[in-house]
């Protein structure tokens, strides 16, 4: 596992600067395909692959097609991480991540950990490349060393290009409610000096259902490295859409403080995850009912609805505006593809 380790500290060691024209494209990203790896195609990845059955040593390297960024760098590492890795992959390890040093317009970021599921023992690696308010994850699954050039060729082989302008479409939301019905997310994370430099950064979800029966949910699940305990906040109510004018009046809500779910990894050591513990305490929470003037946006680009909400001032279920200078008092809520899990009942 210490070889391994030293491999994966090897692969983050590359910059974006040093990747090379490739002979083979996929949305924005070109690459030289590692050779004897079998190829598997879908609209969403590109997955590489190779076992030895006699060992059996494997190794598995998927390229995903570019999405829309969350942040900056750290932070779309950090929702990659939480959404490749933990949710899909079911691997609750805490990364250890490689501080980074860019000056590329793409920033290279990476994290990786050692697992062990189903007896099955290796090492998790994930890079995630921003830019251009995308991201483009490679996520390697393997085992042995036995690979570590074939890969280190593929990764020095990948060069991005940047995206075409996003043409955006404004939707007049009206006053049918069809028009919000789904969920919608933002993330964001802790990614102050002190914070990127000691490695205690997290993160808040913050998620909106609108039902189209004029209900909604609303889910906010946040975790700091430095705190004993993860927050889910819930709250249900109503809402009304007259034109672009939404009203939120909230019925119930309450924050749960949990303890943070133990594991133990492949060397033996204990760890603390974001996955939900025990149940610590509940206590009702403020009720809040805010007049927004909303706005629905189809970004091409990403291919990505966009909800943009403006009110005057911050609220404690919204958190602070993320717009920005280009959209002072608002959130940018999106299409959420990887929805909050709550905790169980």
């Amino acid at each position: 596992m210490k070889e391994l380790i030293c491999l994966i500290v090897c692969l983050l060691a590359f910059s974006v600067s040093t990747f090379a024209q490739a002979s083979e494209s996929f949305d924005i990203v070109t690459f030289q395909p590692p050779k004897g790896f079998t190829k598997r195609s879908t609209d969403d990845a590109i997955q590489f692959s190779i076992e030895d059955k006699t060992t059996p040593n494997y190794c598995l390297v998927t390229l995903f097609k570019s999405t829309s960024g969350v942040g900056n760098s750290k932070e779309n590492l950090n929702a990659a991480w939480q959404a490749l890795v933990k949710e899909t992959l079911g691997i609750p390890a805490t990364p250890q991540v490689i501080p980074s040093d860019n000056k590329q317009e793409w920033q290279l970021e990476g994290s990786f950990a050692p697992f062990e599921k189903e007896g099955q023992k290796g090492v998790v690696l994930l890079y995630t490349i921003s830019g251009y308010s995308k991201m483009v994850n490679v996520l390697i699954l393997t085992n042995t060393l036995a690979y570590e050039p074939t890969v280190t060729a593929f990764i020095e082989s990948i060069s991005l290009k940047a995206p075409k302008p996003s043409a955006e479409e404004t939707t007049d939301a009206g006053t049918d409610a069809v028009a919000i019905v789904g969920t919608w997310g933002i993330t964001s994370s802790n990614q102050s000096q002190f914070a990127v430099n000691h490695g205690i950064s997290g993160y808040i979800s913050r998620q909106y259902t609108f039902n189209s029966n004029g209900t909604y949910e609303s889910l906010i699940k946040t975790f700091q490295y430095t705190s004993a305990q993860l927050l889910f906040t819930k709250e249900n109510g109503t809402y009304q859409l007259s034109g672009n004018t939404l009203t939120i009046s909230p019925q119930k809500s309450f924050i749960q403080s949990w303890s943070k779910a133990t594991v133990i990894g492949a060397d033996g050591r204990r760890s603390e995850t974001d996955d939900w513990g025990k149940l610590i305490s509940t206590q009702n929470r403020r009720l809040e009912r805010v007049t927004y003037q909303i706005s629905k946006v189809y970004m091409s680009g990403t291919e990505k609805w966009q909800l943009r909400m403006q009110a005057s001032t911050p609220n404690e279920r919204d958190g602070p505006f993320n717009g920005g200078s280009s959209y002072p008092n608002t959130w940018l809520y999106e299409t959420q593809r990887f929805p909050i899990d709550p905790p169980p009942r």
